[in-house]
């Protein structure tokens, strides 16, 4: 037996001796937030978070979204690309998602998306590839991501977040703009995604 056979088996050895048990996970933490979604002070509070990420935040009425959108847009001219799946009217002229390549997208100035779920908490917004969001690349690629989340989409804490969503989906987080910062906490924006958010909040 080579030295390095011996070693594995001494591993493998232990390995089965060794028989781990189970460890309890505890769950007493909190499932649920103070608020139910949707709450006033959700919405508040979720505005509050993405202020502070350096998110842009527009506020529209149901009916108001179209107008809304064409507003966060009217700073940012160029193409703009939209989900197969985005709502009829919320914005009429963008071009609609035909597999386009990375090389592609980047000739697009804006998205605009839907989103799966906000946590006010954290100011996070849940992507999960449904069809008012599309794929993973088009909120990526784009310099301007405007991104409609709905008041009863939003929840208080983290557990409401992964709860509101479907486990086998692939899920993007955003908590503001893309951004890194270098050894200096020199802040860069826009290295891994769109560097401007721009949130209509509908409520």
């Amino acid at each position: 037996m080579s030295a390095r056979e011996e070693v594995l088996a001494r591993i493998r050895a232990a390995n089965a001796a060794a028989r781990p048990t189970a460890v309890e996970v505890p769950r007493d933490y909190h499932r649920t937030g103070a608020h139910p979604p949707g709450a006033p002070e959700l919405v508040e509070l979720l505005r509050d978070r993405l202020v502070d990420y350096r998110a842009t935040v527009l506020d529209a009425a149901p009916d108001g979204i179209p107008a809304v959108v064409a507003r966060a847009l009217a700073e940012h001219p160029g193409l703009v690309l939209v989900p197969s799946g985005l709502p009829d009217g919320w914005c009429p002229d963008g071009v609609p998602d035909r597999a386009f390549s990375p090389a592609e997208l980047d000739r697009f100035a804006a998205v605009v998306t839907g989103c799966a779920a906000a946590c006010a908490e954290t100011g996070t917004i849940a992507l999960d590839g449904s069809p008012d969001q599309g794929r993973r690349a088009l909120t990526l690629v784009p310099d301007v991501h405007v991104c409609v989340v709905r008041a009863e989409q939003v929840v208080h804490s983290v557990p409401e977040l992964i709860a509101a969503l479907t486990p086998d989906r692939p899920t993007t987080f955003i908590s503001g703009p893309s951004a890194t910062s270098d050894i200096e906490l020199e802040r860069v924006e826009g290295v891994h995604g769109p560097r401007t958010l721009i949130v209509v909040l509908v409520h």
